[in-house]
């Protein structure tokens, strides 16, 4: 039984029209259709941070949603008018955001390919981690990043998890090697398959 024919706490389906229950909900303008018969078979892990490496507060929110005042931090000024978007996002304290209905299609991957396909952000669902490239995460952050990633592989035919450094080499670097690929796996029960070859399953 998928979990969207599960009542969640509240006694309410898991899922409704691709948005989580259980995640705060806060509606990103950037965003489009999937193209016409995509099958959603990826998950892309990334990590972010605003300014890098602080930690906390509401500027990833603010990216998101096209609502951050990029006069605030001289990074800031470096993305101004950058438009993106992710599914979703994992804090440190392990709360979790949707900005982006899963059934749409987000703005997270960029230029990209994988298992043979160009443009991941067509059939792929996008999930930030706050954090650093390279540095590790929090255990909040694994608890709730591996109880979406069940529930999000019991709503869609999930094959393949991967970071944006494995989509976009050479271009992007995150989440690094601070993620920790071989608890993912062995926590999710899922083949070595469904991971980069360059991931150090156990």
């Amino acid at each position: 039984m998928r979990l969207m024919n599960r009542p969640g706490i509240s006694g309410k389906p898991l899922w409704d029209d691709g948005w989580l229950q259980h995640a705060h909900r806060l509606a990103s303008p950037n965003f489009g259709p999937r193209p016409p018969s995509t099958v959603v078979d990826l998950m892309v892990l990334h990590s972010i941070s605003l300014p890098p490496g602080v930690y906390g507060g509401h500027y990833v929110q603010d990216l998101f949603t096209n609502q951050l005042d990029w006069a605030l931090h001289p990074y800031f000024g470096q993305i101004e008018g950058l438009k993106v978007s992710s599914h979703f996002y994992i804090q440190r304290t392990g709360e979790l955001w949707q900005f982006v209905s899963c059934n749409d299609r987000a703005w997270h991957a960029g230029a990209s390919h994988y298992r043979g396909r160009d443009n991941c952000n067509d059939d792929s669902i996008g999930i930030e981690l706050e954090g650093l490239e390279g540095d590790p995460f929090e255990a909040a952050q694994y608890a709730t990043l591996q109880t979406l990633c069940r529930a999000v592989i019991q709503h869609y035919p999930i094959a393949h998890i991967a970071g944006h450094e494995h989509i976009a080499p050479g271009r992007k670097l995150d989440p690094g090697p601070g993620l920790d690929w071989a608890l993912l796996q062995q926590t999710l029960g899922l083949s070595a398959q469904c991971f980069p070859a360059n991931v150090g399953h156990k």
